[in-house]
């Protein structure tokens, strides 16, 4: 049996890696003539992944558009020349302060725009979420909040670079079907008609949060379920607008329009539109029986594909309805059902919900490719080599082992190669697949075929691309040792194989 636990040791206090910046585009405008689709970020995670993680799960995945609850500065910097496009928040108690004082607005840009703009391409401020709906004493102010930003983004020269508005919910439309005739809650008009008029000045959008498992749930069985999931529908069975005869065939284009045909009621029509939130549950209580995997699955890979398709909607086809997917992670922290949970694609360590039904290269959240790749312990390596480096990635390389131990489904074939084999594509993967990850001096290399056997499955055999420890150690390399920071590489004793050395080095040696 091959001693591969290794006794803990101090990393390198510099990190052995050099990284090319991307290009990163400021422009709030990009990719204009095409759809994309982009993910929130929430952080209510008892384990929340450090902002290193969470960016290389974005890349991993080609994830360029991502939306912040807040405009946290361990993630923007994080997020700065990755070319990843970024929209900040206003969070909800905040918006009462800027919203009354023009200095508090623009000592909020000072803080939380110009020190990270242009490296981390902030597009967009959210100003607030569904304040109409869940903070209506505010409302009064929100524009008010809207125009000092904007104020003070055009001070700073950034005006026609970072656009402004404010998450509304698809709920404040009265009357939304048929599409042709809905209207805002008429009460709302004397915010709606300034919010307008800013977007409208300020060459912005509307955000719009729109939920279409809401929306089924409450129909007490009037909406189909195929109906709300993208499902394909015969035509007899697709809705129509009894005044334009136009065909709907899901729930998300019909309440899009809605909200088109509302704006336009107020005299607004060429106001765009970018869905801020929307997605499926993939658990709930009892008494929401569709919020399941395989629903959640088939809504988000069809929004997807729905999406970056271009189509556009029945009243508006052809025009781009870029969407963000709420959202990246399962938060687990957060407050009622369990399906307020359960939205997310990814858990905390980085491994998928469930795998998306999208396929092609460089496809965003197509984390369901067959054209994987596993990271082995390279044919006729050295032995002693390929041990130090199984040692490594089971002690500061943090990968967990434990699948290696007696009587665990990868314990067999009991030998140093096999063994490291497991412990290289665990790292691989968890690292995101980055360049560097599949190297460990030279002794390992990466290949398309599938090492799992049997029972035990490799890591990157069970779509657990992206997942990332807490920590930013490459794989030991020649250009790591190059670079001026040796690695060092630490073997448990045989008798104690099987234990986790803490912080002692007393059992340890280099190799």
């Amino acid at each position: 049996m091959c001693g591969y636990i290794a006794a803990a040791a101090a990393a390198c206090s510099t990190i052995c890696t050099s990284t090319v910046p991307a290009s990163a585009s400021a422009s709030a405008s990009a990719d204009e003539a095409d759809a994309f689709v982009g993910v929130n970020i929430g952080t209510a995670l008892s384990d929340m992944p450090s902002p290193t993680q969470v960016v290389s799960l974005l890349k991993a995945q080609n994830i360029r558009y991502v939306r912040l609850f807040d405009s946290d500065r361990s993630l923007l910097l994080a997020l700065a020349n990755t070319g990843i496009h970024v929209t900040i928040s206003v969070p909800n108690d905040e918006l009462l302060g800027i919203g009354q004082s023009n200095a508090t607005a623009a000592n909020w840009v000072h803080r939380n725009v110009l020190p990270y703009f242009p490296a981390t391409a902030i597009v967009a401020i959210a100003v607030g979420s569904e304040v109409l709906t869940t903070l209506p004493n505010a409302a009064p102010i929100l524009v008010s909040a809207m125009n000092f930003l904007q104020s003070a983004l055009v001070s700073s020269k950034l005006g026609s670079k970072i656009k402004i508005s404010t998450p509304i919910s698809s709920s404040i439309v009265l009357d939304s079907f048929p599409p042709s005739q809905a209207f805002f809650n008429r009460s709302l008009n004397p915010v709606m008609i300034p919010l307008l008029k800013f977007l409208q000045s300020t060459g912005s959008y509307l955000m719009l949060n729109v939920y279409p498992y809401y929306d089924y749930m409450k129909s007490n069985g009037a909406i189909p379920l195929d109906y709300a999931l993208f499902r394909p529908l015969p035509p007899n069975k697709e809705a129509v607008d009894s005044n334009t005869l136009v065909h709907y065939t899901n729930v998300f284009d019909a309440l899009i329009d809605a909200v088109y045909s509302a704006m336009s009621d107020l005299n607004f029509t060429n106001i765009p539109i970018i869905v801020t939130e929307s997605g499926w549950p993939s658990r709930g209580d009892p008494s929401e029986p569709d919020a399941t995997l395989d629903n959640a699955n088939t809504y988000n890979s069809n929004l997807i594909r729905h999406v970056l398709n271009n189509t556009g909607t029945p009243k508006r086809p052809g025009i781009a309805v870029s969407t963000y997917i709420y959202e990246l992670y399962n938060e687990d922290l957060r407050p009622g059902s369990v399906s307020e949970r359960s939205w997310g694609l990814f858990e905390a360590d980085g491994a998928p919900v469930y795998v998306l039904h999208l396929t092609g290269s460089g496809t965003v959240l197509a984390n369901d490719t067959t054209n994987r790749t596993y990271c082995v312990a390279r044919e006729g390596a050295d032995p002693k080599m390929v041990q130090a480096a199984l040692d490594w990635a089971c002690g500061p390389g943090k990968v967990d082992c434990s699948e290696l131990l007696e009587g665990k489904p990868c314990n067999e074939p009991d030998n140093v190669i096999a063994h490291a084999s497991y412990a290289f594509d665990a790292y691989y993967h968890r690292m995101a697949m980055v360049e560097g990850s599949c190297d460990f001096n030279g002794v390992a290399t990466i290949t398309t075929t599938d090492p799992s056997h049997g029972s035990c499955k490799f890591p990157g055999s069970v779509g657990r691309n992206g997942t990332f420890l807490n920590n930013t150690l490459l794989a030991p390399s020649s250009n790591s040792m190059a670079s001026g920071c040796s690695p060092q590489y630490f073997h448990g004793d045989a008798l104690v194989r099987y234990l986790v050395v803490g912080m002692s080095l007393l059992n340890a040696f280099f190799f």
